[in-house]
């Protein structure tokens, strides 16, 4: 068994590998796991750590109330760092995407209270997502004057068609975990407090396969679906500057967070 759980004091990250299974959850339950650069940076260690202790599953979850309700627009001033600095960290967003779908392991995100913005598109970047019954999933990118990131632009089309990737993404529509079920958003839905169970269930399932088989049929689909993903990744980025840096985006999130009922605001950029 490998614990990394305090590897690092102010830690945003848990993270637990044993019997081939790696589990990483965001720990910040105070801000609704909302993410900032530092978890970013922290996730991305963890699946790497996740690779090196050749798990063959990845557990995805979030500690608290929520599975992750965006990224945290309290943590710094939209438009305000010079747009190298902006790049690089919309980059390393992006790369979440990358390496999640990328990975030689089996993702499953458990998402329970909010999938927010970037929390969605965490969670979409999974192989499979497990959500509570009362899960909530939105985009309220376009809302709040920014735009998505995670590739969400590709994946989400893809996953519930054209018509309602645009009532999720540009009318901010949010849907509880039992519609999202039905709409093909995500993989299981159960009562909240039986999703570990199925959780733990799909890893024996994947855990019982070989290792191999699942590892080539997993970059079968990836190469067959998300032929276009990389391209939508590189013009998220592109998107998400030039919405940062225009007048209309600091005054759309303070409506934004004054009026979504959130501590925590839900955009992805």
């Amino acid at each position: 068994m490998k614990n990394h759980q305090d590897r690092e004091p102010g830690s945003t990250i848990e993270y637990v590998a044993q019997d081939g299974v790696a589990r990483i959850a965001l720990n910040r339950p105070s801000r609704l796991n909302a993410v900032t650069p530092q978890l970013v940076r922290e996730l991305l260690e963890a699946i790497e750590q996740a690779h090196r202790d050749s798990a063959r599953v990845i557990v995805l979850s979030g500690r608290g109330r929520s599975f992750c309700s965006g990224y945290d627009l309290k943590h710094e001033v939209v438009g305000s760092p010079p747009a190298d600095e902006r790049t690089e960290r919309l980059g390393r967003i992006q790369a979440l995407t990358t390496e999640l779908r990328g990975s030689p392991c089996c993702v499953i995100a458990q998402v329970h209270g909010y999938a927010l913005g970037a929390g969605a598109e965490l969670a979409l970047a999974a192989d499979f997502v497990v959500a509570a019954e009362d899960a909530v999933f939105g985009f309220p990118e376009v809302e709040a004057g920014l735009s998505v990131t995670g590739g969400i632009s590709a994946i989400l089309p893809r996953l519930i068609g054209p018509a309602r990737a645009r009532r999720l993404m540009i009318l901010g529509e949010r849907v509880g975990g039992k519609q999202a079920y039905e709409m093909g958003l995500v993989s299981h839905v159960a009562a909240g407090s039986d999703v570990p169970a199925v959780v733990d269930s799909l890893a024996d399932a994947v855990l019982s396969r070989p290792r191999g088989a699942v590892e080539g049929a997993k970059r079968l689909l990836e190469q067959g679906t998300w032929a276009n993903l990389e391209t939508a990744l590189d013009a998220e980025v592109r998107f998400a500057l030039r919405a940062q840096d225009s007048g209309e985006a600091r005054e759309a999130q303070k409506r934004f967070a004054a009026g979504c009922g959130l501590h925590v605001a839900g955009d992805a950029g």
